[in-house]
């Protein structure tokens, strides 16, 4: 599906009926019910297990949900993959310690294995359909755009790969970098996006020839990929999210992101664990990171909201169809894709 949910999510709304504006400000501006806070602070602290980068959001989400609703957050970081494992073997173990999960692959797997609970909070009920599970086990948080980064004093400008092609020329051999986990956000989630592109024919053709360039890959995670490159270890990071090199970029690092179209689009998704300890505190906290409140730390932390009351604070960073053209991945289709992926990345980059 080509990404015209952008379109749909982000300039639909000057159109919209005034009474479903109304709607949709009314409910997004609620407060959680008051019986689920009384409850949630008797549970005292929550649990979760986040694939989101700590010092940029995870951090500020703790100290202000902390602050707002007195209960304690707690977190543990991991990839997508991981927090699927350690969450099934908890599950398997009978002693479940998280009580919401977020990832961007991993919801369908978790929802078949009835490792999550149906619950969607108010504050998402009007949200656009495609940032919502359809039997309501998951809601997004944020959208990932994964662009290639590059390292500004490495790569000077003017010189800048503009599109697939230029990433093979032979200056950029063993100068690029992604990453080597099963995931969207690594060089299994490039392999998938050049096949929905360019077809498997043409595309397993490209990526061959892109497999001559040596690229470095790292079982690390894709902001690791872009600080090694900001650390001037490689030139460009490819499948990075373009988020992180604004971040970055703001606090004098040598980055900059490439509108090299097509893009990955997908979402972080968010479920309370079906065992959670605390499943009053997980649903506050699931209210919590799609409210208004909530979408306004992602915003300032140069994020992508899914909130259509919270526009992102760089409209660049989203595809417009026009300089940036993306092509949206829903967690069931990477789910479904990602055993191909990885094995064809395996087969030609290794």
């Amino acid at each position: 599906m080509k990404l015209r949910f952008w379109q749909l999510s982000l300039t639909i709304v000057p159109f919209l009926t005034s009474a479903l504006l109304n709607g949709i400000m009314a409910r997004s501006a609620l407060a959680a019910p008051a019986e689920l806070i009384e409850a949630a602070r008797k549970e005292g602290s929550v649990t979760w297990y986040t694939t989101q980068t700590v010092t940029q959001l995870v951090r500020p989400i703790a100290e202000a949900f902390e602050k707002k609703y007195g209960v304690k957050l707690e977190y543990v970081r991991a990839n997508s993959v991981d927090v699927a494992m350690r969450i099934e073997n908890e599950a398997k173990a009978g002693k479940v310690m998280a009580d919401l999960l977020d990832g961007t692959s991993t919801a369908p797997l978790l929802k078949r294995s009835k490792l999550v609970l149906k619950y969607i909070p108010d504050s998402a009920a009007l949200f656009p359909r495609e940032v919502i599970d359809a039997d309501g086990y998951w809601v997004g948080t944020n959208y990932f755009v994964m662009n290639p980064g590059i390292n500004t004093d490495l790569v000077p400008p003017a010189t800048e790969p503009k599109t697939w092609d230029d990433l093979l020329d032979p200056k950029w051999r063993g100068r690029i970098a992604w990453g080597s986990s099963n995931s969207s956000s690594a060089g299994p989630g490039f392999v998938g996006l050049v096949l929905k592109e360019l077809g498997d024919e043409k595309g397993l053709d490209y990526l061959r020839k892109l497999a001559g360039q040596g690229i470095a890959a790292s079982p690390v995670a894709a902001r690791q990929i872009l600080d090694q490159v900001i650390a001037g270890e490689y030139a460009i990071g490819l499948q990075t999210f373009n988020h992180h090199a604004v971040i970055s970029a703001a606090k004098g690092a040598p980055v900059r992101w490439l509108p090299m179209s097509p893009v990955m689009v997908n979402l972080s998704t968010a479920s309370v664990a079906a065992q959670a300890p605390h499943p009053n505190a997980a649903k506050l906290l699931l209210d919590f990171l799609v409210s208004e409140e909530g979408q306004q730390i992602f915003r300032n932390e140069d994020y992508l909201p899914v909130n259509p009351k919270v526009m992102a604070k760089d409209p660049s960073l989203i595809p417009d169809g026009k300089t940036l053209r993306g092509i949206f991945f829903t967690p069931e289709v990477i789910e479904e894709q990602m055993p191909r992926w990885d094995r064809l990345f395996m087969e030609i980059f290794r």
